[in-house]
């Protein structure tokens, strides 16, 4: 999945941690996955994954945890995770636990965490979106809004910067959107064009600093 979040978390991309509780190992992938291994001789040992990186926990502009859903399927559900990220000297997958069937809970350390702005949703969105949400806070503090209406307005803020995901029907919605895209002018297309190029150089830059290979698109 495309990493979205704080930039300062990326170089957490690529590598594992694993924790070992009784029988079972967990392994932790930041923007991957959690699976569990069963460590015994049975034959049908459990190994299986518990999540797949999906999106952000938000609160008070605050990146609190991630969700890792979509696992494997459990009754007639799937297993889903939440991973907490708490501030520590190293980089540990500390605690695990089952809250509730299927669902799980892990305690991430990091000292990527501890600066008291490291975790804040606002600095990591586009100009556009941040004017959004300074609109919005406009209205709610004018008493144009309700509260509920600000939140939903955050909601669609951090939908459309990929930090949670989007129901299905805004997904279908958003997806026929783009298949309809046309542009009423040569020049808004080259605008959108030259954009859409700075972003794949900006995207191939950080790609290079953390030494993580890609596949370049011949019609790009």
């Amino acid at each position: 999945s495309v990493f979205l979040g704080p930039a300062h978390l990326f170089r957490l991309a690529g590598k594992c941690f694993s924790f070992v509780e009784s029988t079972y190992k967990y392994e932790f992938c930041p923007f991957h996955n959690v699976t569990q291994h069963e460590q015994t001789f049975r034959w049908n040992a459990y190994s299986g994954i518990l999540g797949i990186w999906h999106e952000w926990e938000i609160d008070n502009n605050t990146f609190v945890g991630m969700w890792m859903r979509e696992g494997d399927s459990c009754e007639t559900k799937s297993r889903q995770t939440k991973v907490h990220l708490v501030c520590g000297k190293s980089n540990k997958l500390a605690y695990v636990s089952e809250p509730s069937t299927c669902v799980y809970s892990l305690t991430f350390e990091t000292p990527l965490v501890c600066h008291p702005h490291s975790l804040l949703v606002y600095p990591t969105l586009t100009e556009a979106l941040q004017r959004k949400w300074d609109e919005a806070e406009q209205l709610l503090y004018d008493e144009l809004i309700t509260d509920q209406g600000y939140k939903k307005i955050l909601k669609e803020v951090f939908e459309e910067a990929g930090l949670l995901k989007a129901t299905e029907e805004k997904e279908v919605e958003k997806h026929s959107k783009k298949i309809s895209l046309e542009f009423e002018t040569v020049e808004k297309c080259s605008k959108e064009y030259r954009q859409l190029s700075e972003e794949i150089k900006k995207l191939k830059v950080l790609l290079s600093q953390h030494d993580i290979a890609y596949k370049a698109n011949s019609g790009e």
